[in-house]
C-alpha cells in the first residue's frame, strides 16, 4: 500500500492512485475473494453513467455488489474494491476478547455503549459477556474495544459473542489504497448516513436549484439523467457536523411507472458530494432495473410497487421548491487524505462527537486497506428495519436542532 496520503486521482472521487493501478493490483486478488464476474450493466438503462455489478457466489452476506463512476474502469475499481471489503469483514482475524462491558471500561479503552445505535428486540447487557475486536480511536490516538458484532459481516449465522443489541450492517465499512484513504471513506459513509436520517425526520425541505450547480462533472450528470427523459430532484442534507451530503431521486417523467433511483453521497468537496449522489441514484435505479442483487424483495418488482414508488418520488420532487443554491454548501478541497481526515476529525468534534474508532481489516500481504469506523453518537440509517432513533434524531423530531 503507498505510504503516501497524497491524491493521485480526483475525477469523480478521491483516491491515491487511479482506477486503472487500482484495478492491476487487486485482479490477481479476486480469486482468492471468490470474485467470478465483472459485468457491465450500463446499457441496460438509457442513461449511460457507467455502472457494474460484480459477482461473489460464496458470498457470506451479499453475492453482488455495485460500483459506479464516470469511466467504466472507475465503476469497475468501485464495485471490486466494495466486493473486496465485504469480503474481509466476512473473515476477520484481528484479535478477540470475551468481556463484560463494565469490567472492560474499568481497565482498557472502550468505545462508548451508550452512543451507539440500537435495534428493536435487542437489548444491551453491560454486564453480560461478549466479544470485542480492538480499533483505534482517532480522537484519543489510542487502542479502543468495540463490539465484534457491529464489524463483522458474515450473516451465515448469528452474531458470534454477540448480544444482538447493535446493528450488523455495512455501514461505515471502507476500502482504499492505505488506511488513511480508507478511513476518511469509511467516516463519510457514516456522516452521511446521519445526515439522510435525520433530513428525513425533518419537515420537507427545499430543493436544491439545478441551475446554481457550477461543477462540470455534475451538470454532465444530471444533464445524462435529463437527456434519458428522466425526473432528478437533489437536497442538500448537510447537517450540523458540516460535511457536505447530498440526497439526489430520479423517476420516469410525469410520474409514469417505472423503476426509480435513489442516491446519496457525502465528501469535504461538494462536488464529489453531489457526483456521488448522482451516480448512486443512476446505479441504484440500474440495480432494479437488473435485478442482480440477491437481497432485492420480489414484491418490490410488482407493477403496482413501481406505480407507487414513481408517484411517490414525482410528488417529492413537485412538492419541493427548488430554492436552494449549491454554493451555500459548505466545500473544503485538500490535497491528501491526512488532511481530509483531521478535517473530519475536527467538525465531529465541534458537535460533541469524541470517539471515531476505526478496525483496521486489512491483510498486509493484499496491498488494499479495508477499514470498519464505529462513531458513537451518529445515526444509524433510518429505512434499516430494526432502527431506533438516537438522541440527534429525537432532538430533529422535537425541532431541537
Amino acid at each position: 500500500m503507498p505510504a503516501t496520503s497524497q491524491k493521485q486521482y480526483v475525477l469523480d472521487t478521491h483516491r491515491a492512485r487511479d482506477p486503472e493501478r487500482t484495478l492491476e493490483i487487486v485482479k490477481p486478488l479476486l480469486r482468492d475473494m471468490g470474485i467470478t464476474r465483472i459485468a457491465n450493466l450500463t446499457g441496460l438503462d438509457r442513461i449511460g453513467l457507467p455502472t457494474v455489478m460484480v459477482a461473489r457466489p460464496n458470498s457470506r452476506s451479499v453475492a453482488v455488489s455495485l460500483g459506479k463512476g464516470l469511466s467504466l474502469r472507475a465503476a469497475e475499481a468501485s464495485g471490486v474494491m466494495e466486493a473486496i471489503e465485504s469480503w474481509h469483514a466476512e473473515r476477520i482475524q484481528l484479535p478477540q476478547r470475551l468481556a463484560r462491558y463494565a469490567e472492560l471500561a474499568h481497565e482498557a479503552h472502550v468505545v462508548d455503549a451508550a452512543g451507539l445505535p440500537r435495534v428493536s428486540g435487542g437489548r444491551f447487557d453491560p454486564h453480560g459477556n461478549m466479544l470485542w475486536v480492538q480499533g483505534r480511536d482517532l480522537c484519543a490516538d489510542r487502542p479502543c474495544w468495540v463490539p465484534l458484532e457491529m464489524v463483522d459481516t458474515d450473516y451465515t449465522t448469528a452474531p458470534v459473542g454477540g448480544q444482538a443489541a447493535f446493528p450488523r450492517t455495512t455501514n461505515g465499512l471502507a476500502s482504499g489504497n492505505n488506511v488513511v484513504e480508507a478511513s476518511c471513506h469509511a467516516i463519510c459513509e457514516l456522516i452521511e448516513r446521519d445526515a439522510t436520517t435525520l433530513w428525513h425526520h425533518q419537515t420537507q425541505a427545499a430543493r436544491l436549484d439545478p441551475d446554481s450547480v457550477d461543477d462540470a462533472r455534475c451538470r454532465q450528470a444530471m444533464e445524462m439523467i435529463a437527456a434519458a427523459g428522466l425526473q432528478v430532484g437533489l437536497w442538500n442534507t448537510t447537517s450540523d457536523i458540516g460535511v457536505a451530503c447530498f440526497r439526489c431521486v430520479i423517476c420516469e417523467g410525469q410520474g409514469q411507472p417505472g423503476h426509480i433511483g435513489i442516491g446519496d453521497g457525502c465528501h469535504p468537496d461538494r462536488a464529489i458530494a453531489l457526483l456521488r449522489a448522482l451516480t448512486e441514484a443512476a446505479q441504484t435505479r440500474l440495480t432494479y432495473i437488473s435485478g442482480a442483487r440477491d437481497d432485492l424483495d420480489p414484491a418490490e418488482f410488482t407493477d403496482q410497487a413501481k406505480m407507487d414508488r414513481a408517484r411517490y418520488v414525482h410528488d417529492l420532487i413537485e412538492g419541493s421548491p427548488a430554492q436552494r443554491n449549491f454554493t451555500d454548501c459548505p466545500s473544503k478541497r485538500t490535497g491528501s487524505f491526512d488532511e481530509d481526515q483531521e478535517l473530519l476529525l475536527s467538525q465531529l468534534n465541534a458537535v460533541g462527537i469524541s470517539q471515531v474508532v476505526t478496525v483496521d481489516l486489512s491483510r498486509p500481504d493484499y496491498g488494499i486497506a479495508v477499514v470498519r469506523a464505529v462513531i458513537p453518537g451518529l445515526e444509524a440509517p433510518h429505512d434499516d428495519p430494526d432502527y431506533i432513533p438516537g438522541q440527534r434524531a429525537q432532538r430533529v423530531r422535537e425541532g431541537l436542532a
